[in-house]
């Protein structure tokens, strides 16, 4: 089910209960990857303009965390891939920042932070340890992180070549450092109930929202796609920019029909 919020972004709540938890309006969490160009300053302006006028509050939440082992995995000499991450990070905090900004006086309370901010955040501490935790006993969250992690680096593996263990591993701990963000957002940053907003549906989403047991987000957590309606036509494009960045799969996301089937 698609919520046309405004003129120039739909909603697209991955179950009924995460379509309730958007209506309540108490905080949406925006994350947001370094390196990805969907990821503009002006997109993030028309973001946290869209976002304020819905929501009580408002967190951007960008990556930093193991982002040079990421470029050191894939070909950087560690050096390199050091600069290269201390670059990139920079500069999608300071996009980020130049949006907000840019987006005019806000009609909520916004806040900019990095996933290491969280560290020290016992509830943070602890939801990570659970993922790694699923990681190591439960094959279908495993499996679900493993697409998770081909979708994140498929256009950096050359034709025939598969993953390596040690890039894998990699990958494991860069989408487990963003993880306890989609399971309990409202325990780690101490709000009502929370939406998780991406671009597009991740593979994970079916496993954490979707399916009866294991690792699944709490009743007060949600996820819903939310991207430009205009990404609607271009974005089957091959050439469309949006379909080379690094980021997640580029699936559009499926209501759920019974609320039972949401996260318990």
């Amino acid at each position: 089910m698609t919520i046309t919020a405004d003129a120039s972004f739909e909603v697209l709540p991955f179950t009924r209960t995460c379509r309730n938890i958007w209506e309540d309006g108490d905080h949406v969490l925006i994350g947001v990857s370094p390196g990805n160009s969907y990821f503009s300053s002006e997109r993030i302006s028309n973001l946290a303009r869209w976002a304020t006028t819905r929501f009580a509050q408002v967190d951007f939440v960008y990556a930093d965390l193991h982002v040079d082992r990421m470029f050191a995995a894939f070909g950087y000499t560690q050096e390199h891939a050091e600069k290269r991450a201390t670059k990139e990070i920079k500069a999608v905090k300071r996009r980020i920042l130049k949006g907000v900004e840019e987006s005019g006086p806000p009609l909520a309370e916004i806040r900019v932070r990095a996933l290491s901010d969280f560290q020290t955040n016992p509830v943070y501490q602890l939801l990570h340890r659970r993922v790694l935790h699923f990681l190591e006993t439960d094959d279908e969250f495993r499996k679900g992180c493993e697409e998770m992690a081909l979708h994140f680096v498929g256009s950096k593996l050359q034709d025939g070549e598969s993953i390596t263990d040690a890039q894998l591993q990699v990958c494991f701990d860069y989408m487990a450092a963003e993880l306890p963000f989609f399971i309990d957002t409202p325990s780690i940053l101490d709000v009502p109930s929370s939406v998780a907003a991406y671009h597009v549906k991740m593979p994970m989403t079916d496993v954490l929202f979707a399916r009866g047991g294991g690792l699944r987000a709490t009743r007060n957590q949600a996820y819903a796609v939310v991207r430009p309606e205009s990404d609607e036509m271009t974005r089957s494009s091959p050439n469309h920019p949006d379909n080379n960045a690094h980021t997640h799969a580029h699936t559009a996301p499926t209501e759920g029909t019974v609320d039972e089937r949401r996260a318990a």
